[in-house]
């Protein structure tokens, strides 16, 4: 029998508190849930209503003290790539939130799409360049 154990939350990296919360609680429709302020920074935890035991910290990377000058730097270059953070959402009506993030002005890296491996989904990037896809599920 395997452990009682669930995702409570995953992290994703923000350079604009204000844009984030447009796009995860404005576009998203996600509930915001805390918003710690701390030197001028945000940290922003939101979650899907109706989910409170899961949630999507939105961090700001350059804050840990155990990283160089150098790894911020190549953070905010892989952030501005968009090759830095990755997340997988899900929900039964794709084109419904494809419509409402598109409508946003959110940036579209791939509209509904049935994949060869047997997924329809799509994906956007949010504010800090972070790859957001959406798969659909019955």
């Amino acid at each position: 029998m395997g452990m009682d154990i669930h995702i409570q939350s995953s992290f994703l990296p923000h350079n604009d508190a204000e844009a984030s919360l447009a796009f995860y609680r404005d576009a998203l429709g996600f509930e915001v849930r805390k918003d710690v302020e701390y030197g001028g920074v945000h940290w922003l935890t939101v979650g899907p209503p109706g989910q409170p035991e899961t949630s999507i910290v939105l961090f700001p990377p350059g804050m840990d003290p155990g990283i160089t000058d150098e790894e911020r730097r190549t953070i905010a270059e892989m952030m501005a790539k968009g090759t830095f953070a990755i997340i997988t959402l899900a929900t039964k009506d794709l084109d419904g939130a494809f419509n409402r993030l598109q409508a946003s002005d959110a940036e579209v890296v791939q509209e509904p799409t049935q994949q060869p491996y047997g997924v329809r989904d799509c994906s956007f990037r949010d504010p800090a360049g972070n790859l957001v896809r959406i798969n659909e599920v019955a």
